[in-house]
């Protein structure tokens, strides 16, 4: 296992710089708490929840008095109006007083002619207005809790789903890492290849066909390795994505293991009761039940109370006169719609039934996904298992190989063969070990085992 030593010694030298750039917490760790910090996705999910509460206070505020302060002005010529003969009337009796007097304290007066319609008028009042029995904005304030809790729930659930992804996508990133270290020593195997079948032509007992097969064997490992290092990339850049990070950052290496998830594959269990899915659909029942609560609801009165203190003259006047007050309470009662309310009470009790469908449906479905997932983790462990003993295998069978050719037992093309079997088994066990870490995570996805607080 000469190749392993390097290779562990690289691991653990890039994972003690990860130690010192986060202190004693891993970085995996760091990396989902970034995530859940920084993500885009997530941060809209915040903004849709800080709405959310938003408009719970503002059904709270309904509670409260509301106090505005109204003006109108009007002013109108025509209309209809009405003549009083006041001159008709009163003129002959001042013409009698005059002359009894002999004076003319008396005057003549015209007759009037009043409009109905306002000149110059205006009114302005400041209305403040109570609501005393309105059964509506007790369970619009029901409804907007609620939709409060949706809104959380939703957030915990993408944090979940992140949190899931994020560790896939190091996972990823770390078997491309490993990969590419494994055709690097593949490469480095070939060119001593190279070197010893050239020795040995030149010292004729070589042949020059295993030198042409010893470069292309190194071109072979060249192509591997540029396909592994445009793998990286994009690893990287998606990882990077994930954090809201710039594409080009670095990620610290953490050397993974699979042994401890081994070791609890026999205790773990499928439990979705702490799924947020379900906690979503059970909140939309209760939203449900409260809309055929304020349905039901509907023929209970509503009854508000309200104050105005103001003024209102003709001829913009403001003085004694023209101040007023004014109370007064209205009362809403509702008496025959149609049957409008009766079927709206029968469509919210439909909703309730599609709602509580949903609900079990889901409950299903997410439990067959966390049996899928246990059973995937269960088979993951197993290919991992088998990967590691094929690997020491095509370990052993390199080194028997590898000593024959050196004896001159076996030939040049066996031990490419060997080599080759050897650098499969190890990219084979890359790729079972981070498959099984990848398992882990999605089972605890399914599970909602992960602790978000």
């Amino acid at each position: 296992m000469k190749i392993a030593i390097p290779l562990l010694v690289a691991i653990l030298t890039v994972w003690n710089t990860g130690q010192q750039l986060y202190g004693q917490e891993k970085p995996l760790d760091s990396y989902i708490k970034q995530g859940l910090d920084s993500n885009l996705v997530l941060i809209e999910k915040d903004l849709s929840m800080k709405k959310a509460l938003n408009g719970l206070e503002v059904a709270r505020s309904m509670y409260l008095p509301s106090v505005s302060f109204d003006v109108t002005y009007s002013h109108a010529e025509g209309g209809r109006s009405i003549n009083l003969p006041v001159g008709d009337m009163l003129n002959p009796v001042y013409t009698t007083l005059n002359q009894l007097t002999q004076s003319q304290n008396f005057p003549q007066i015209a007759n009037e002619e009043i409009n109905f319609l306002p000149r110059h008028y205006y009114d302005a009042k400041v209305r403040t207005t109570v609501p005393l029995i309105n059964t509506d904005i007790k369970h619009n304030k029901v409804v907007r809790e609620k939709m409060v809790e949706l809104s959380k729930v939703e957030v915990e659930t993408y944090k979940r789903e992140l949190v899931k992804d994020i560790k896939i996508a190091y996972f990823n990133y770390l078997s491309a890492v490993q990969a590419i270290d494994i055709y690097e020593n593949a490469r480095k195997l070939a060119l001593e290849g190279k070197r010893v079948n050239e020795k040995l032509l030149e010292a004729g007992k070589g042949l020059p066909a295993y030198v042409v097969r010893s470069n292309a064997e190194v071109a072979e490992q060249d192509a591997k390795i540029a396909e592994a290092e445009q793998q990286i990339k994009n690893a990287k850049y998606y990882f990077n994505a994930l954090l809201n990070r710039p594409a080009e950052s670095e990620i610290a290496f953490e050397a993974a293991s699979p042994a401890a998830v081994e070791s609890q594959i026999n205790g773990l269990s499928v439990d979705i009761e702490g799924r947020e899915e379900l906690k979503s659909l059970a909140t939309n029942i209760a939203i449900q039940e409260s809309m055929v609560d304020m349905s039901k609801q509907v023929f209970i009165p509503k009854l508000s109370a309200f104050l105005d203190l103001g003024s209102q003259a003709e001829g913009m006047k403001i003085n004694g006169n023209s101040q007023y007050f004014m109370v007064g309470a209205q009362l809403s009662f509702p008496i025959f719609e149609g049957n409008r309310n009766r079927l709206k009470i029968k469509e919210s009790q439909i909703a309730v039934a599609e709602a509580q469908n949903r609900l079990d449906q889901a409950h299903q479905q997410l439990e067959l996904s966390a049996m899928v997932a246990r059973n995937e983790l269960i088979a993951m462990q197993r290919n991992y298992a088998s990967a590691k003993v094929q690997l020491e295998a095509a370990a052993t069978y390199q080194r028997l190989i590898l000593r024959g050719f050196n004896e001159g037992v076996n030939t040049y093309i066996e031990t490419i063969d060997a080599r080759s079997q050897y650098t499969n088994a190890q990219l084979a066990s890359n790729i079972a070990a981070f498959k099984l870490l990848a398992a882990s995570a999605k089972l605890e996805r399914e599970n909602a085992s992960y602790p978000l607080n």
